[in-house]
């Protein structure tokens, strides 16, 4: 792998359980890019220069789509996550899917929400399709039925705790429920992990050989208390001083340490390293560059003004290959 230093830039998104459905109603003059939508079946899904990884039995594409712009998510302040939310109807969201499908994007990473399932239902009820990592809040993290409806419902290809919950019974000495999480959806025949904010959890869960199948890994540890935040920088915090420039190397560090694939999310700090072409650019070969071949990366996109999904999907093409 390339070395790790602080010198990098990058990408968003990974994880929420945010309640803000925002604007569900179709619209027929939508905001935004216009695209073609042909009909792709799941064997057009694939595209054949797209840089793949090995999920259990499924082929995932390095390049996954996050859900935290669609469900009005952002790490901007609440004026920019009500305009993604407003901007993502049902109609935006097919549009968003279809366009991943076409450059090669065949994964969605998002937790269970309304407005992801009736996504999935719109696009799958079109003769598309497209595959469903599921990250489990806290209520089909805590109910076992629900989270059991939600699989039978909408058949993701894993499920993974969901890591700001993770890391908070990581700190109150109670991580062995995740363990029992995962045993549990494993159980069930599906793929089965954690996410993590905080590299020492995933550090633990190989030491004590969890048998996870994957994990996803922040880039940010956004989970530090005040306190913790205070100890990492000083008395007086930033008031963005969560996104810390040195976190993604720690979780790096990790990342090339344990046997399990690894999507890491958040390499973009949040949206912070993608204020220009050239940033972004150089974030994705920092991510790409010293993560191991096997691994992905989870991306938040908002194409109201760009084509995200075709230069996100070609950053991967041109970077996938420094993996080492």
């Amino acid at each position: 792998c390339g070395s790790v230093g602080v010198g990098w830039s990058a990408e968003d998104e990974g994880e929420s359980e945010d309640d803000d459905e925002g604007e569900d109603e179709d619209d027929e003059d939508e905001p935004g890019f216009r695209l073609p939508s042909p009909v792709l079946r799941r064997s057009d899904v694939m595209s054949n220069d797209m840089p793949m990884i090995q999920l259990g039995r499924h082929r995932v594409s390095r390049l996954i789509v996050g859900a935290n712009p669609v469900l009005g998510i952002s790490y901007m302040g609440a004026m920019m996550g009500q305009f993604m939310a407003d901007y993502y109807t049902l109609d935006n969201i097919q549009r968003l899917l279809t366009r991943c499908l076409e450059v090669g994007i065949n994964t969605w990473q998002t937790s269970p929400h309304e407005k992801i399932e009736a996504s999935l239902n719109r696009l799958r009820e079109s003769g598309r399709d497209i595959q469903w990592i599921c990250l489990a809040g806290t209520a089909h993290a805590e109910d076992p039925k629900a989270l059991h409806e939600a699989i039978l419902r909408h058949r993701p290809i894993a499920v993974l705790y969901h890591g700001g919950l993770a890391d908070r019974l990581f700190r109150e000495g109670k991580i062995e429920e995740v363990h029992d999480f995962i045993k549990r959806v494993q159980d069930l025949g599906y793929l089965a992990g954690t996410s993590a904010h905080n590299p020492d959890l995933l550090r633990y869960a190989e030491e004590k050989g969890w048998n996870a199948d994957l994990y996803m890994a922040c880039f940010h540890r956004l989970t530090r208390t005040p306190e913790e935040l205070q100890e990492a920088v000083g008395k007086e915090v930033p008031l963005w001083g969560t996104f810390l420039p040195g976190d993604p190397a720690r979780m790096l560090e990790v990342i090339r340490q344990v046997k399990r694939p690894c999507l890491v999310f958040k390499i973009l700090s949040g949206g912070r390293q993608a204020e220009r072409p050239e940033r972004t650019a150089a974030a994705f070969e920092y991510a790409f560059r010293n993560i191991r071949p096997g691994d992905g990366a989870i991306v938040g996109m908002f194409p109201r003004f760009r084509d995200e999904p075709a230069e996100n999907a070609e950053l991967v093409r041109r970077f996938s290959a420094l993996s080492e």
